[in-house]
């Protein structure tokens, strides 16, 4: 196995990934053939890493399911992106910023680096080449590069995590809380981000949220928080977190979700549940804009209680004329209710269609794949679909 020089230089640029079409595609190919291999790679890589290096293992959370899969999406998001730079190094840079939040300092890239390579031999067998090794080296190296000036960057210019006090802990169903904290320094966001939050009550582990309020002058955020049966943080939050504690906020991250100051075209948002959250930040962003976009929301619940937010909205429609808020009811339906039935995106189709618009889908995983499909379907074209994928 070749030598890892990790990490190398910090100041990369994206004319400097690989133009080598063929070598895109053999790292391309390597990893599909490496990630058959399911929950089995992340668990072969995590446990050299901590063999190798058992002084970087406080860096991770004590259960460690969350980020295994974590780490394999990561990697199929590099490796399908590798031929689009500008774009790999945009999340690349963001991702390096983000990473600040775990204490992650350059001398970890290279035990992380050779834990990859290990766990690429192994799985690959006899496929596994010297020309491959130097291949996946060479591009694990500019990886760190851009990652190590993402955080460098961001170092100049914020904290690598926000104390926060948690101001109010409203529940609003049994599953489901309204959490308002207040960042001790202004964390800088835009409208349609995420940011990861962790508390003491489960050290090491974030999870992501989307504020669901556009910046406010006092730096509180609004977070709408589910529990997910299973789900430590997320059962935290909900239920034994209060007024008084304290939460750490990470960078914030995600852009497919956030408005072009620059752009003009009206918006049909597509929400389930708590996918509503960073939606309504951007309706009222979208409020202070000079010329507002028309705005039509579909927010989807299973039953009438699960739209909890549904007053805010109707308030928000009765002060903006460009604002539409349509509630959609899949399984809970009464015909005395004053919603609509079916899924917020079966709804949405019935109201189209506007080829003009963007459309914005947020909402759990297989909410927002099986919306993606039907708008597609429907014939929406690929550039006027937002969904966030990091």
């Amino acid at each position: 196995m070749p030598s890892v020089p990790w990490p190398p230089g910090r100041s990369p640029t994206s004319s400097r990934w690989p133009a080598d079409v063929s070598g895109a595609t053999r790292l391309q190919h390597s990893w599909d053939l490496v990630a058959q291999h399911g929950d089995q790679v992340a668990l072969h890589f995590y446990s050299h890493l901590f063999l190798a290096h058992p002084e970087v293992r406080d860096l991770f959370p004590v259960g460690m399911a969350v980020q295994r899969d974590r780490l394999v999406t990561a990697l199929g998001r590099i490796v399908a992106d590798v031929e689009n730079h500008d774009q790999l190094t945009a999340f690349l840079r963001q991702l390096g910023a983000d990473h600040r939040k775990f204490a992650v300092v350059a001398d970890h890239y290279g035990p992380v680096g050779e834990a990859l390579l290990a766990t690429l031999a192994h799985f690959l067998g006899d496929r596994w080449t010297a020309e491959l090794a130097r291949e996946w080296t060479a591009a694990y190296g500019l990886v760190a590069q851009v990652m190590l000036a993402g955080a460098d960057d961001a170092a100049m210019h914020s904290p690598p995590w926000w104390e926060a006090l948690v101001t109010r802990h409203e529940q609003v169903a049994l599953d489901l809380a309204v959490l308002t904290v207040r960042p001790r320094q202004v964390l800088p966001y835009r409208p349609g981000q995420s940011v990861a939050v962790e508390t003491d009550l489960r050290p090491r582990l974030w999870r992501y949220y989307s504020p669901a309020n556009a910046p406010r002058t006092d730096g509180s955020l609004d977070f709408h928080v589910r529990y997910v049966p299973g789900g430590i943080v997320s059962g935290a939050l909900v239920h034994t977190i209060g007024e008084g504690d304290l939460v750490r906020l990470g960078s914030p991250v995600g852009d497919n979700l956030t408005l072009d100051p620059a752009g003009q075209r009206d918006l049909v948002l597509v929400a389930g549940g708590t996918g509503v959250a960073p939606f309504k930040a951007l309706i009222e962003s979208n409020a202070t804009a000079e010329q507002p976009r028309r705005i039509h929301l579909f927010w989807g619940g299973r039953r009438p209680e699960d739209l909890y937010d549904l007053p805010a909205l109707t308030a928000l429609c009765e002060r903006h004329s460009w604002l539409q808020v349509t509630a959609c009811v899949s399984d809970g339906f009464r015909p005395t209710d004053r919603h609509e039935q079916g899924t917020a995106v079966e709804v949405a189709l019935k109201h189209g269609p506007w080829p003009h618009r963007d459309h914005y889908v947020c909402g759990s995983p297989e909410m927002v794949q099986a919306s993606l499909t039907h708008l597609r379907e429907a014939g929406v074209a690929p550039e006027r679909l937002r969904h966030e994928e990091f």
